[in-house]
């Protein structure tokens, strides 16, 4: 098995999960959401992140309003719509039933390497 490979898959499969996460909130531009990214230790680049952010917005769970910059030209600022807080909100059951998962599973384990062999 290639670790790198399925680090990678992991970290693509809960993307989505996180940027809504992060606009859960409050809106915030792209480099924003890059930033708060990478503070929580997901390094995502600018090149997966639009694509990723034009979906989400075309599948009606992200809007987005210009607003001036105080440096620079005006700033895309995205945040959650009605669709998107509901889909958040399914998420979120859906992570808690992965987690849970996988920690009966880590302590199944744990379990049986705790008991002795018969």
């Amino acid at each position: 098995m290639n670790i790198d490979n399925a680090k990678s898959q992991m970290r693509k499969g809960m993307l989505e999960y996180c940027i809504m996460l992060l606009l859960r909130h409050r809106a915030a531009y792209a480099s924003d959401i890059i930033a708060r990214l990478k503070e929580a230790e997901l390094i995502v680049v600018e090149g997966t992140l639009y694509p990723l952010l034009t979906r989400l917005k075309k599948d009606g769970l992200l809007c987005y309003e210009w607003q001036e910059s105080k440096q620079g030209p005006p700033r895309k600022y995205y945040a959650l719509t009605a669709d998107g807080e509901a889909t958040l909100s399914e998420l979120d059951k859906a992570w808690q039933e992965i987690a849970h998962t996988v920690g009966v599973l880590k302590d199944a384990r744990q379990d049986a390497n705790s008991q002795p062999n018969q």
